[in-house]
């Protein structure tokens, strides 16, 4: 916001399911800005409470709810799954149950099926950072706060050679257009 991100639009913000980073989202952006939750996190979350025996059942279920099309088939699954876990595991179910509504924003706010695989994790992020630290490391001895700024911005510059186009960015009228949707809606809401 400091440097000019206005704070009066509607975004879509896909978050790791750093509660810290969420609350920071909603001070700066309301109550009601739309969070996608990374869905590769949610699966790691729900998946390392459970014995291993479980996770190739647990994960095929997962993504299946997530790759449906419609948002309130796909949160019936989860809540399903939900369901199928407390007997299982009430922690796994406890870890899906906590921010299950935000796996499936996405979904919610209708966007097409070929941009919501790219906006469902967080690793479109990660990867660059993975890239830049792979190239960091190569240095054995940090001069100072200066020569880590300016490495590991020219490392951001190279990592930037290697992204690719979003899936689905063709699309992206879709999300803006709902996005302002969600806006008129908690706007009309207050009033």
């Amino acid at each position: 916001m400091a440097r000019g991100l206005p704070a009066d639009r509607r975004y879509l913000f896909v978050l790791d399911g750093s509660k810290a980073l969420a609350k920071a989202v909603r001070s700066c952006f309301g109550k009601n800005v739309g969070i996608q939750r990374c869905q590769m996190h949610k699966e790691r979350n729900v998946l390392s409470n459970l014995p291993k025996s479980s996770h190739a059942l647990v994960r095929r279920r997962l993504r299946a709810a997530w790759k449906m099309k419609n948002y309130d088939t796909a949160k019936e699954e989860l809540e399903k799954l939900v369901v199928y876990l407390d007997d299982l595991n009430p922690s796994a179910a406890e870890s899906l149950r906590e921010g299950l509504e935000n796996t499936i924003a996405v979904h919610k706010l209708g966007v097409p099926e070929t941009l919501r695989r790219s906006l469902r994790s967080t690793n479109p992020i990660e990867s660059c950072f993975s890239m830049t630290r792979k190239f960091c490391r190569n240095v054995k001895n940090w001069k100072n706060a200066d020569m880590a700024m300016r490495w590991a911005g020219a490392m951001l510059q190279e990592s930037q050679k290697r992204f690719h186009r979003l899936k689905g960015y063709r699309r992206m009228s879709v999300l803006l257009t709902a996005l302002r949707t969600q806006e008129v809606d908690s706007i009309s809401q207050t009033a």
